[in-house]
């Protein structure tokens, strides 16, 4: 296993381990960003980004479509901490398993490589907002909605 280390730039750029995607962020339109309350904020990737998101984290495993990455506005890209392809098929074609869902999910980031992404996540600067982006259409049953509320409920 390799030890992950967070590395900060002066251009705000972050890299952690295998979840590295390099960093494009500049400055965009400023509009608020979606739910926020906290440290953590959750966003749609397909929103423009704003300059009070903070750092900007996908957390999908899959690059969302339509994207480039050069637009994307991503400072980091945590893979691990998306669920497993079946718990987000289960979710998408059924939101009424959604508390089934929240269950398994939690059990997934308590395991590895879930879990070092998670102390990655935590140990980024508490000095500005963390924007959780996700690709789903459905903005009340989706990892980051679940992501969020846990890392909330595990302070």
């Amino acid at each position: 296993m390799t030890q992950t280390q967070i590395v900060i730039a002066p251009d705000k750029r972050y890299a952690l381990g295998r979840s590295q995607m390099p960093a494009t962020k500049s400055p965009g339109k400023s509009t608020p960003p979606t739910k926020t309350a906290g440290r953590f904020r959750i966003k749609r990737i397909y929103e423009p980004a704003a300059k009070d998101d903070g750092l900007r984290v996908l957390v999908d495993r899959l690059w969302p479509r339509g994207i480039a990455k050069q637009k994307a506005h991503i400072d980091l890209w945590l893979r691990d901490l998306s669920p497993s392809d079946a718990l987000r098929r289960m979710v998408h074609a059924d939101p009424t398993k959604w508390n089934e869902f929240l269950k398994a999910y939690a059990r997934e980031l308590k395991q590895e490589p879930a879990r070092t992404a998670l102390a990655d996540l935590r140990k980024l600067p508490r000095s500005q907002p963390v924007t959780l982006l996700y690709a789903a259409r459905d903005e009340a049953h989706n990892n980051a909605v679940a992501l969020k509320r846990w890392l909330e409920r595990t302070k």
